[in-house]
C-alpha cells in the first residue's frame, strides 16, 4: 500500500473488509460479489468472512472468482481499513473496533446511547448509512430499505390480522359483498408510500396521515386519488386510530429518535384483534408501546393489540435486500476506498452528512442531543473543502 496522506485520509488501494453479521434472523450481507469484484478491479483488497453472504444465497466462491479474499471474523476486523457492515455492531464486537477503522453500516445511533458512547470510545470512525443526505434532503442509502421495510409492512400487518395468529379473523382486501379492511399509515414518505401501494394492491380502504401539504399532493397524484390523505395531528391520530384495523408508523427523522405519536391510550382504544406495525422502531419506535422483535419471535400483544416491531424488516428478504443495498452503498464505498475519508467528505457534502461518530467525538446533532451528549460539528475536525 502507498503511504497515507494522514490519519483518515488514504490514499488507493484500500483494504476493505466484509463480516458476517451477527445479529439475530439477519441474513443480509454489506456487499454482493459483483461489488467486490467492482472494488477489486479499481486495485483494492476485499477481505470477506467466510459464510458472510451465505443467507443472501451469495457462496464463498462467489467472492472468490470476483477476487476477493476470504478469513475469519478476526482476520477480517484486524486486517480492514474500511469495514462495510449492514447492523450497527453488537455489544460483543464493541472490542473489535478501533482506531484508524472507518465503519461504514446503519447505526441508529440515536437509540442507543450505549452504541454511541461504545463508538466514541472506540476511536473508530463511524458513518451512518441513514444519515447520507443530499443537498435536496434525500436519503440515498436509507431508500432501498424504507421501501422494502414498507412493502413489508402491509404485508405483515395482513397475514397478522389471520385468527389464528391472533389477529382479528379479517380478511383485508374483502371480498365481493364484504367490506376490506381499514389501513392507516402515518407518514407518507419513502415507507409510508410503499406501505400504502401494497396494502392498496391487497385491496385495503388506505389513509396516509401526513404533515407536508406538497407531499401529499404529490402522493394524490402518483396513486391515482386512491387513498384518503389528511393532515396529521395528534387529534387526527387519536380519531383515525379507533376505526384501523392495520396501522402502520412510517414516521422518520433522519439521524433523531422517532417522535411518540401513538400513546398507551391510542392503543388501548384500538380494535381488539387490529395490528401495528412499527416500521420506526430502528430509530426508537413511534408509539408508547413498542419494543424491539425478531423475526423469529417478531409479535406481541398490549391491550389487544398485535404489535409488529421488528428492527432488520428488511433482513427477512436478503437477496433482494442486499442486491438493492449494495445498488445504493457501492459508489460512496469506492469514494472512500479511493480518496480515503477525509478527501471523500470534502468532495462528497452528502457522505459527510453520514459521519456520526470521529475521533471520539459525536458529529451529528441529533444523535448528540437524543443523548445528552457534546456535539462537535465535523468542519472543526476535518476540513470540508477538496483538496
Amino acid at each position: 500500500m502507498r503511504n497515507r496522506a494522514n490519519k483518515l485520509g488514504f490514499l488507493a488501494p484500500m483494504k476493505v473488509g466484509v463480516v458476517k453479521e451477527i445479529k439475530s434472523d439477519e441474513y443480509r450481507v454489506a456487499l454482493t460479489p459483483a461489488g467486490a469484484r467492482e472494488l477489486v478491479e479499481r486495485g483494492h483488497d476485499v477481505l470477506v468472512e467466510r459464510g458472510a453472504g451465505d443467507g443472501s444465497s451469495f457462496p464463498d466462491d462467489a467472492y472468490e472468482v470476483a477476487g476477493a479474499t476470504l478469513g475469519s471474523a478476526d482476520e477480517v476486523w484486524g486486517d480492514a481499513e474500511l469495514l462495510l457492515k449492514v447492523k450497527e455492531p453488537l455489544p460483543s464486537e464493541y472490542s473489535l473496533l478501533r482506531d484508524g477503522l472507518v465503519l461504514f453500516t446503519y447505526l441508529h445511533l440515536a437509540a442507543s446511547e450505549e452504541l454511541t458512547r461504545a463508538l466514541a470510545e472506540s476511536g473508530a470512525t463511524c458513518v451512518a448509512y441513514e444519515t447520507v443526505e443530499t443537498n435536496n434532503h434525500a436519503l440515498p442509502l436509507l431508500a432501498p430499505m424504507s421501501e422494502i421495510a414498507g412493502r413489508l409492512s402491509a404485508q405483515a400487518g395482513a397475514y397478522f390480522l389471520e385468527k389464528p395468529l391472533g389477529g382479528r379473523g379479517l380478511l383485508l382486501g374483502g371480498v365481493p359483498g364484504v367490506a376490506p379492511g381499514r389501513v392507516l399509515v402515518i407518514g407518507g414518505g419513502i415507507v409510508g408510500y410503499n406501505a400504502a401501494v401494497i396494502a392498496l394492491g391487497l385491496g385495503a380502504n388506505v389513509t396516509i396521515l401526513e404533515r407536508s401539504i406538497d407531499r401529499m399532493r404529490h402522493l394524490d397524484e402518483i396513486l391515482s386519488g386512491r387513498v384518503s390523505l389528511v393532515m396529521s395531528s395528534t387529534l387526527q391520530v387519536e380519531e383515525s386510530i379507533v376505526e384501523a384495523d392495520v396501522v402502520i408508523g412510517a414516521v422518520l427523522i433522519p439521524g433523531a429518535i422517532a417522535p411518540k405519536l401513538i400513546t398507551r391510550g391510542m392503543v388501548a382504544a384500538m380494535k381488539d384483534g387490529a395490528v401495528l406495525c412499527d416500521v420506526a422502531i430502528d430509530q426508537g419506535g413511534c408509539a408508547e408501546t413498542s419494543r424491539p422483535t425478531t423475526h423469529s419471535d417478531p409479535v406481541y400483544v398490549v391491550d389487544g393489540v398485535t404489535h409488529y416491531c421488528v428492527a432488520n424488516m428488511p433482513g427477512a428478504v436478503p437477496v433482494t435486500s442486499t442486491k438493492a443495498l449494495t445498488n445504493v452503498t457501492l459508489p460512496f464505498a469506492e469514494e472512500i476506498a479511493g480518496y480515503g475519508l477525509a478527501q471523500a467528505v470534502a468532495r462528497d457534502p452528502a457522505l459527510a452528512r453520514g459521519v456520526n461518530v470521529l475521533d471520539g467525538k459525536i458529529t451529528y446533532e441529533a444523535v448528540a442531543e437524543a443523548h445528552n451528549l457534546d456535539f462537535q460539528p465535523l468542519e472543526d475536525l476535518l476540513p470540508l473543502s477538496p483538496v
